[in-house]
Parts: C-alpha cells; sequence; structure tokens
C-alpha cells in the first residue's frame, strides 16, 4: 500500500476552500470530539478579564531598564565575594548588593562552614529572591533537605520579613497602615495590582489573580521622623485598606507630591514585585523604581536603582528548630537619609 506524504494526506481530507464542514455525526469519532471540543471552548474576550487598577509600565522604563540589566549583566559576572552574615554547616545568610543578579552569590559563597573536607562543595540553593536591584538578605542553603524545608517556610509565610523603601510622592495621612489587594500580569506581562474582589479571576495567559496584602510603617517624611527598629507588625489593630478601584488622584501641590518619606514594610505575602507595586498604589513610588512611577533622576543624578532593602529575616531553622532574627546593614542611601531625621 503506497503511502501519501502527512502534508499531502492532510489536504487530501481537508475540504476545499469555501465548502461547508460536513455535520459532526458524519465525521469520523476522533474528528467528531475535536469539533465538539472547539465549540464549546472559546477563549474569553479582553473584555471579559479584570483590569488592573493600577497604571502600565511607562513608555521611558523600557530604556531605563534594559540599560541597568546590562549593567548588572557585567556586575554579576565579576562579583567575587558575598558578604555573609551568618552561616553554620547547613545554611548561609547573605547580604546582596544592588545591582547584582541573585545567582552571582551562589558562586561567590565562601566554602567555610562545608563538612571537613575543604574540597567538598556542598549543594548550595537559593531559599528566597531579591529583584535585581533590591538589596539585603538572602538565604542560601547547602543541602536538599534544608533547602525543601525553608523553601516551604517561605512559600508558607513563615517567614517574617520586613524592608525598608525611600519613595517620592504624597506623604500619606497615616503612621501605620494594611493594604489587601490582588495581584497578576496584565494582557502585556507586566505585573499590576487589581481588585481584591477579582482574586481567583482568570488572566490573560492562563495565571489567576491572586491575594497579597502589605503592611507599612512611615519612619520620616521630608526628614521629619525618628527612625526605630522593627516591631511586631502581624496584628488586626491598625487601619486596613482593602483595594476594590483605581486609586484616587494625588494632590495637585507639586511641592506635596515630592516629599521624600521613608517606610518599612511587612509583607504578608510573597507576590513578585509586591512592595513596589502597593507603594505605588499608595501614591509614593519608591525612588528610581521607574516601573513603578518611580522618579529616574533626583536632585540632579539618575538613579541607577530602585531604593528598597530587604532588612530583617526572622524564621525557625530548619536544623536545630531555635528561633532566629538577623539583620543586614544599612545601605548607604538609608544613612543618609536618618541621618538628616529631627
Amino acid at each position: 500500500m503506497t503511502r501519501l506524504p502527512l502534508p499531502l494526506l492532510l489536504l487530501l481530507l481537508s475540504p476545499p476552500t469555501g465548502a461547508a464542514s460536513p455535520p459532526r455525526a458524519l465525521l469520523p469519532p476522533a474528528r467528531r470530539l475535536a469539533a465538539m471540543s472547539a465549540a464549546t471552548t472559546t477563549a474569553p474576550s479582553s473584555g471579559e478579564y479584570p483590569s488592573p487598577v493600577s497604571p502600565p509600565y511607562p513608555a521611558a522604563s523600557k530604556d531605563v531598564e534594559l540599560r541597568r540589566a546590562m549593567s548588572a549583566s557585567a556586575r554579576s559576572a565579576a562579583f567575587a565575594s558575598a558578604d555573609v552574615v551568618f552561616e553554620d554547616e547547613w545554611l548561609a545568610v547573605v547580604d546582596k548588593p544592588a545591582g547584582v543578579y541573585c545567582d552571582a552569590l551562589l558562586s561567590s559563597l565562601p566554602r567555610s562552614a562545608t563538612s571537613g573536607d575543604p574540597a567538598t562543595k556542598p549543594n548550595l540553593h537559593l531559599a528566597n529572591r531579591l529583584d535585581r536591584d533590591t538589596s539585603g538578605l538572602m538565604v542560601i542553603t547547602k543541602c536538599n533537605k534544608v533547602a525543601g524545608k525553608l523553601v516551604k517556610a517561605f512559600t508558607d509565610h513563615k517567614v517574617k520579613k520586613t524592608y525598608l523603601a525611600l519613595c517620592i510622592g504624597c506623604p500619606p495621612m497615616w503612621e501605620k497602615i494594611k493594604i489587601c489587594s490582588g495581584h497578576g500580569r496584565s494582557k502585556h506581562g507586566a505585573w499590576r495590582v487589581y481588585a481584591m474582589s477579582d482574586v481567583g479571576q482568570s488572566l490573560p495567559g492562563g495565571s489567576v489573580v491572586r491575594d497579597m496584602s502589605t503592611q507599612f510603617e512611615v519612619l520620616g517624611v521630608n526628614g521629619k521622623g525618628q527612625f526605630r527598629e522593627p516591631y511586631s507588625f502581624y496584628t488586626n489593630e491598625i487601619q486596613s485598606i482593602t483595594v476594590e478601584e483605581k486609586a484616587a488622584d494625588q494632590i495637585s501641590n507639586d511641592d506635596v507630591r515630592s516629599s521624600v518619606i521613608l517606610v518599612r514594610a511587612y509583607p504578608q505575602s510573597g507576590r513578585t514585585h509586591q512592595i513596589r507595586l502597593h507603594c505605588q498604589y499608595l501614591g509614593f513610588s519608591i525612588r528610581g523604581d521607574v516601573k513603578y512611577g518611580g522618579v529616574i533622576e533626583w536632585n540632579g543624578v539618575e538613579c541607577d536603582g530602585h531604593a528598597l532593602h530587604a532588612e530583617s529575616l526572622s524564621f525557625v531553622h530548619p536544623v536545630t528548630g531555635l528561633p532566629v532574627t538577623f539583620r543586614s546593614p544599612l545601605p548607604s542611601w538609608a544613612n543618609e537619609y536618618i541621618s538628616t531625621m529631627e
């Protein structure tokens, strides 16, 4: 029996152009099932997807992000030594500088706390990740068992984290607040804030809107305030905002809109760009965070990244079972601002 090439076979089986499709009942079983599936499964139109309540990336951010990415790639390739805050035989807590990709820390970690043989290389794994331009604490595990436990602790939100952010925008009318919203990718692939009522709804690409919440405290506005240590902020005794619509228009006074605000964030979920998105929604984008409305230039100097720092981590050690807390040295931009506070 002569076998026809597949393209020719498909051509012969296909109805001629303009011909009516045969009734489903006359189709072979496999083709009938496919036809029924196509008739009942249709992609929702763009209007049926929930609409984000935060603005899209500014046009200028594309070029800025490309320059920063190229600079970070070169810096990461040359990165030689991570600053170790803590290390034992199971894990290391390191201080990532801004403008370096997370994976560069794996090759730069000193092998000081491995087993007795210094030539033995542990199986290093990143338990958490930070954005390219975010500085601060990261945990690197040294074996698969510890990695699994600690990654699960991060996923289950059992690791308490604090961040410092230097923002430019309208000073908030509150000292402490909790904001709850949806989180997801828009049709253009950008991370955006969604209404809380949209949580669980489908988004383009097959993802869904997920919930995220962050607690904030204001430490200083235009140099006035007091820097204080983090405290147990996970409480219901503060004002709470549930996002359901676009943020209100900010004050038109340029001086007020250009206030310098130092905030501490206590994320209660771990969504991508969560703190950056919530700062934008609240009206004070992080300085230098061009993706989310932050200024590109400040005091005549172009920002080479955003001013966000992973300040502290607290969790139960996955092997010893003891509670541990780690603090990172403050970055230069935080020290400079704190030194001016009255």
